[in-house]
C-alpha cells in the first residue's frame, strides 16, 4: 500500500533522472507528479466513504478506474490549460498521502485549485501547507493573477482550511449542485495575487 520516491533534501530539487518528477516541496512535503505504482494508495484514500462525501466521485474507486485516472496524471503538462494533480507525499515517510489539483484557465492568469488528504494524515496542517505552496507558485512563477476554489457548503473542514490557506469566502450558491441525488449548496472562494502573503503566511 506504499508508493515511495527517494528522499529529496530541502532548497532546490533537481530536475534530473527519477527525481524528475518532483516539481515543489515543503519542509514536510513533497509535491511531485503521479507515477503508475501511485495507483493502489490513490484507490485506497479516494475509496473511503468519509473522502469522498462531499466529492464529485463514488466510492470506491476502482483498480481499474485508479489506474485510468493516474495514467491522465502523468502525461498532464502543469503549464497548459486544464487539470494537473500533484501528488503530496509525506518527506518523513516517503508515502503518497493525497493529492493537490489546479485547473488553469485557457487565459493562463486564472486556475481553480481543489485538494484530497488521506483520512489518516487529516488534523496535521498537511493540506493547508500543500496548498499554500502550490498557490505561491500559481502567483510567483507562473504570474497568475486569480484562483479560485469551491466547496460544498456543509464541508465545514474545507471551507476553513481555504480560509486559513488565504482565500475569501466570496458567496454561497444556493441549491447551485446536483450530485448524488441531491441538491447542494456551494461556498466560493477566491485570492488575488496582490493580497497574497506567502505560503508562511
Amino acid at each position: 500500500m506504499r508508493s515511495r520516491s527517494p528522499d529529496v533534501a530541502n532548497g532546490t530539487v533537481p530536475d534530473d533522472g527519477i527525481l524528475a518528477c518532483v516539481l515543489l516541496a515543503t519542509e514536510r512535503l513533497v509535491l511531485r507528479r503521479f507515477r503508475p505504482d501511485d495507483v493502489e494508495v490513490f484507490a485506497s484514500y479516494r475509496s473511503d466513504p468519509g473522502i469522498a462525501r462531499f466529492q464529485s466521485w463514488e466510492a470506491p474507486v476502482s483498480l481499474a478506474a485508479a489506474t485510468a485516472l493516474v495514467q491522465e496524471f502523468v502525461t498532464a503538462d502543469p503549464r497548459s490549460p486544464g487539470w494537473f494533480q500533484y501528488a503530496v507525499e509525506l518527506r518523513s515517510e516517503r508515502l503518497l498521502i493525497g493529492d493537490v489539483g489546479v485547473n488553469l484557465h485557457d487565459n493562463r492568469m486564472q486556475a481553480e485549485i481543489g485538494f484530497t488528504v488521506a483520512a489518516a494524515y487529516q488534523g496535521h496542517g498537511y493540506a493547508v501547507e500543500a496548498v499554500r505552496r502550490v498557490v505561491d507558485h500559481l502567483f510567483a512563477d507562473q504570474g497568475l493573477r486569480r484562483i479560485s476554489a469551491e466547496c460544498d457548503a456543509r464541508n465545514l473542514r474545507s471551507a476553513r482550511l481555504l480560509e486559513r490557506a488565504g482565500f475569501r469566502r466570496e458567496g454561497c450558491r444556493v441549491a447551485n449542485t446536483w450530485i448524488k441525488g441531491e441538491w447542494t449548496d456551494d461556498l466560493l472562494f477566491g485570492l488575488l495575487a496582490e493580497n497574497w502573503r506567502g505560503p508562511g503566511r
